[in-house]
């Protein structure tokens, strides 16, 4: 055994933990985990990460901690990375030095624009880009990423604090979302994202390329509506159809908390914060004339490794 690493992506919504073992150039998987914490649950419109939250990531950073010593990882190949929810926080230096007392696990807080760029490693390291530029876009619960690039470079990229759980917790006053709240939220993206719309004008983007959660569930969706099966694990790229999106969308609107989590493919972490995701989807297509979607299931953590493999 040449080496094992932990990688851990401290999301604002779910914390997932990633162990790989390196043997020469090849590596291998040994465990992959995903666990709601909902860090910004309550919070994150106040930047504080709560008492109840802080309980709550303790708990999967401990079961992350019992899974990293299962499989003999040493604390100097343990790679944690606090995203928006944390790097917002007005208590994050006692949250991450409360997380290393308890589970000998020590954070590292990137801002959006590492975040942005580790994003990019990780699509390129699971989904064939091409030599066109691409619109990649990552949907947290607290923040935005969004890069365009190609195979072989990045021409432009920015994080924006516009997540999920921020919108939800700003917008989605009535379930169903209102006319009149989903206007207000189409016209909150159209205020925040001017650098978007400028970059998306010089580099034309010919595809949006989705990563993380939001779009892990619409592939989920398709898949159920189509074969009535889940998509392949070992697959890491998919095709979207805008058929199958606005299929998805017409139902995620249309239906309250209850209807939403009885849509074949739906799981209960994604069932609210994908309403005001699925609206920021349907916004950047319409709004920069983007005709396709692919998907890919790599995103920040994935990067992390292609970055410690210097790919």
């Amino acid at each position: 055994m040449d080496s094992r690493w932990g990688i851990i992506d401290l999301g604002t919504n779910t914390f997932h933990l990633l162990i790989v073992e390196k043997q020469g150039d090849h590596i291998r998987n040994i465990c992959h985990e995903s666990r709601p914490a909902r860090i910004g649950m309550g919070g994150i419109t106040k930047r504080v990460i709560t008492e109840d939250a802080v309980e709550r990531a303790l708990s999967v950073l401990s079961f992350f901690r019992e899974k990293l010593d299962e499989h003999n990882v040493f604390p100097t190949h343990t790679f944690a990375f606090g995203t928006s929810a944390i790097r917002n926080a007005s208590n994050k230096d006692d949250f991450c030095r409360t997380i290393e007392d308890v589970t000998n696990i020590k954070i590292t807080v990137i801002d959006g624009d590492q975040e942005a760029g580790y994003i990019y490693k990780g699509v390129r390291y699971g989904a064939k880009l091409g030599n066109d530029p691409c619109l990649i876009m990552d949907i947290g619960g607290g923040s935005v990423e969004f890069i365009i690039g190609n195979d072989t470079a990045i021409f432009w990229k920015q994080s924006f604090e516009i997540g999920g759980q921020r919108m939800l917790e700003k917008f989605m006053r009535n379930d169903p979302l209102s006319d009149s709240d989903r206007k207000r939220l189409y016209n909150y993206f159209e205020e925040n994202l001017i650098p978007l719309a400028n970059a998306v004008h010089q580099y034309a983007p010919v595809k949006l390329v989705g990563s993380s959660g939001t779009f892990d569930t619409l592939v989920d969706l398709d898949f159920q509506h189509r074969t009535g099966a889940w998509p392949p694990a070992e697959q890491t790229d998919f095709n979207l159809s805008l058929e199958e999106f606005y299929r998805s969308y017409a139902l995620i609107l249309s239906g309250n908390h209850e209807e939403r989590l009885a849509i074949p493919g739906m799981i209960e972490l994604r069932v609210d914060m994908i309403v005001v995701a699925v609206c920021l989807v349907d916004y950047v297509l319409k709004s920069y004339n983007i005709p396709a979607i692919q998907v890919s299931t790599f995103a920040l953590k994935e990067g992390v490794l292609a970055h410690l493999l210097g790919r």
